[in-house]
């Protein structure tokens, strides 16, 4: 067993469990769980979870926590991250990427904004450098993205990012990342749309189908 007093990893055959501290605020939380992952690198690296107990968490701050785990360490997370999230049927997976749960947002995302969903989101704006979108499922954007912007994060591969004008400073489906080249010159001038191929992210333009 790993642990200080904000946050605990337990082991088993299985995979680790980690105790969130019920009497802390999620920042404080967050930042604890960041901190320990980094002083053990090694330890946790090809890790797996298969629960987050203690702390109730809200949709959001689930997202963010698998955000942490997978993205940012690597880290599988086998079950739903948060038994007593507030949503009693959520899945493993979100596999409704062709319909199912869907956030519209009627508003561009600004820096240092970050929009978390378990589900699809519609942005019906811009999405700024310096702001996040995440989704379980996919990402639609009726304007510019010039952020960053991970679809699929409980790993589905199947998501896809589109945009009226993709110019994204990094763009994840499931584990696979891409990002925008480093010269700017050139500007998309029709809808694009990422997509997993045979592992690699790919950028095309949106052909509709005839």
């Amino acid at each position: 067993m790993y642990e200080n007093n904000s946050v605990t990893f337990k082991g088993n055959r299985d995979g680790l469990s980690i105790y969130l501290n019920k009497n802390l605020d999620f920042d404080n939380l967050k930042e604890a769980l960041i901190k320990k992952l980094e002083s053990a690198k090694l330890f946790f690296k090809g890790a797996k979870v298969i629960g987050i107990q203690g702390k109730k968490l809200t949709e959001e701050q689930i997202i963010e926590i698998k955000e942490i785990i997978q993205s940012k360490y690597g880290i599988k997370i086998i079950e739903k991250v948060n038994e007593r999230i507030e949503k009693s049927n959520t899945e493993k997976k979100f596999e409704g990427i062709n319909e199912g749960n869907t956030k519209f947002i009627r508003s561009t995302i600004r820096s240092g904004q970050k929009i978390c969903f378990s589900g699809n989101i519609v942005v019906i704006g811009d999405v700024n450098p310096g702001a996040e979108v995440i989704a379980e499922g996919n990402i639609l954007v009726m304007g510019i993205l010039r952020g960053l912007a991970h679809a699929g994060i409980s790993g589905n591969t199947k998501a896809f990012v589109a945009a009226f004008s993709l110019q994204a400073t990094q763009l994840r489906i499931a584990n696979i990342i891409g990002r925008s080249p480093d010269c700017d010159l050139i500007k998309p001038i029709s809808p694009e749309i990422a997509t997993v191929k045979n592992g690699i992210l790919v950028i095309e333009p949106y052909l509709p189908k005839k």
